[in-house]
Parts: structure tokens; sequence; C-alpha cells
């Protein structure tokens, strides 16, 4: 029974002996192959190099094979001008990394962006981006926001209109700015189908007296109301309008 014992002991401190051993040969492999290169690929406007590489710094000071590529991917995919990427372990100490950068559409808000596809995302600074047209609407909404946006955009760019703002609030109560400065209410219901009467009736005024208004409110079942810029004389609706 002892002489048993004696040898399970020894067993025990050989297979502890060997995993050390296997451990420190490991350890050793590792210390002999560090990550000394980090590779970016991709055709940057607004993302540059630098911010990924100062981003997986504190990721990559470690060796090829204890580098955690899910955590990488992560660190990347978050940054908020990357729209895919694609991370490689590329044998014996490099990183290769391949980036796509997303494309602004329009504003959201005062410090968001969206693409086309209506995704979201929020870079450090979007002064840059004041000349697009800005959007804003119900949290988590951008994209069927946006698709409306769509629609209306069309419809002022088949009459020469350009708009230079849209929003919908909490209520789904539609507005419109146009770069000429004239606002556009909506309302919540038959929205299109009173921009659509609006515009027609802007055919008939001209566009001395379009270029006139300063809001357009169109919440009225059978009409609209109109603001004047200052130092505008009322219309008389009563009269009627030729198109000049």
């Amino acid at each position: 029974m002892q002489v048993v014992k004696t040898l399970l002991i020894l067993v025990l401190f050989v297979l502890a002996a060997w995993g050390i051993r296997q451990e420190f040969v490991s350890n050793k492999m590792a210390e002999s192959l560090p990550i000394r290169y980090v590779r970016t690929e991709g055709v940057f406007q607004y993302l540059s190099k630098d911010e990924i590489k100062a981003a997986l710094m504190p990721l990559v000071t470690t060796s090829i094979f204890d580098a955690d590529m899910q955590l990488i991917h992560a660190t990347v995919a978050k940054l908020p001008w990357v729209k895919t990427a694609n991370v490689e372990r590329v044998w014996p100490d490099a990183i290769d990394i391949k980036v796509s950068e997303r494309k602004a559409y329009v504003r959201w808000g005062q410090n968001s962006l969206l693409t086309e596809n209506g995704e979201l995302f929020t870079p450090d600074n979007v002064d840059q981006f004041q000349s697009l047209l800005l959007v804003e609407g119900p949290k988590n909404q951008e994209a069927k926001t946006l698709e409306i946006m769509k629609g209306v955009k069309t419809t002022l760019d088949d009459h020469a209109l350009e708009m230079a703002e849209f929003n919908v609030n909490n209520r789904a109560a539609w507005k419109i700015k146009l770069k000429s400065g004239l606002e556009i209410v909506l309302g919540r219901t038959e929205q299109l189908k009173k921009l659509q009467r609006f515009l027609a009736t802007l055919a008939i005024l001209g566009a001395e007296k379009a270029a006139a208004m300063r809001v357009a409110d169109l919440r009225y079942p059978n009409g609209y109301a109109v603001s004047w810029r200052p130092s505008i004389e009322p219309i008389d609706w009563g009269k009627p309008q030729t198109q000049e």
C-alpha cells in the first residue's frame, strides 16, 4: 500500500513538473513572438489610421499568441466612422485590419449623422457637416424618419424647392424648412396630401409671393394659414391671383 502511495505521489510530481515546463516553454515562445505590426487597409476621408492604432494600442502590447482577436475587432468596429471591419492574425508578428468607412448622408440632431441607410453614428465633431440637410425625429426611429424625409424631398425637388430641415416630433407631427427660409407646418395627418395641395397653390401665386412667405401652416382640413416676412403686404385671398 505504501509503495502504491509513493508511486502515485511520484506520478503527480512528474505531471506537475511537465505542466510547469510546458507553461515555461509557451511563455518563452510568446515572449519571442510579440506583435510588431498593426497594418490598416482602407480608403478613409474622416477616419485616420492613427485613430485606429491609438484605440488598439492597449490590446497589442502582447504576443501574437495572446492577442484577443474578438476584442480587437469589437474595438475597431465601435469607432464612429467604421462601417465594417475585418481583423486577421498574420504569423508570425502582425495583425491586419481592413476597414470601410461610413458616408454621412444627413445630420441627425445637433451632434450625430445618418448614413443613407439610416445608420446613426456620432463622431467627435460634426461642424464640417453643417451644409448637410438636418433631420430630427423620435429616438430609435432614425431609419423610418429618414425614409419619410426622402419621399418629401423628392416631392419638393419636383417643384424646384430645396429642403434644409425636416422634423418629426414625438407626436408624429411633421415640419419642413426650406433653404429659402420658408417653414411648412404639416401636422400629424394627411401630410403628403396637404403638401401637394400647398405646392399646387404656389404655382398659382407665383414666385414673388411664394418668396414672401415666412411660415405656411397646413394643419387645416381645407386650406392653410400664412405668416409673411416683415414689410410684406398681406394678400387679399378673395381677389383672384394671377401667376407671375
